[in-house]
């Protein structure tokens, strides 16, 4: 990674909201799976290895901030995300192929687009409808409730 990355990456986590933390993770998570698409089509496997361990610890934080006792059905449906994009990058590493990758990677771009537009400074009483980037399901939020979003940071 080159310096004007890391200095991106350390101005964007300073001051970042919990929201904000995420929109970081899944840039991160969705550069992992880039830089592993490229090598397993250069069939560079230490490279590839390299990638694919640092996405599943990003998922594996990603997935420890979820909080399925109080998150409820959107929780659940996270969780199960994670859980595919571990199943899909097993298989690009057995399969030796970029195709299984393909997919989520774009996935992860929508999921990270939709928490991006949901990382924004509430305004009193305004309600704002948002799509359910996993599931595809619409949901009116209120944007004065932040602390109403169903995923925890514990752990």
């Amino acid at each position: 990674m080159s310096t004007t990355e890391m200095s991106y990456k350390r101005s964007a986590i300073e001051g970042a909201s919990s929201i904000g933390l995420m929109v970081v993770l899944f840039d991160t998570l969705a550069g992992d799976l880039r830089r592993a698409v490229a090598d397993l089509n250069k069939s560079d496997i230490e490279a590839r290895c390299k990638e694919l361990n640092h996405a599943t610890l990003v998922i594996g934080q990603l997935d420890s901030w979820v909080d399925l006792d109080k998150g409820g059905e959107s929780a659940r449906h996270l969780a199960g995300f994670y859980a595919y994009l571990r199943a899909k990058m097993m298989e690009a590493a057995v399969s030796q192929s970029a195709k299984p990758l393909e997919a989520p990677i774009e996935m992860i771009l929508r999921v990270r687009t939709a928490w991006h537009k949901l990382d924004v400074t509430p305004q009193q009483g305004t309600e704002k409808t948002i799509t359910n980037p996993v599931t595809t399901s619409t949901a009116a939020v209120s944007e004065k409730k932040q602390e109403r979003i169903p995923f925890s940071r514990s752990g």
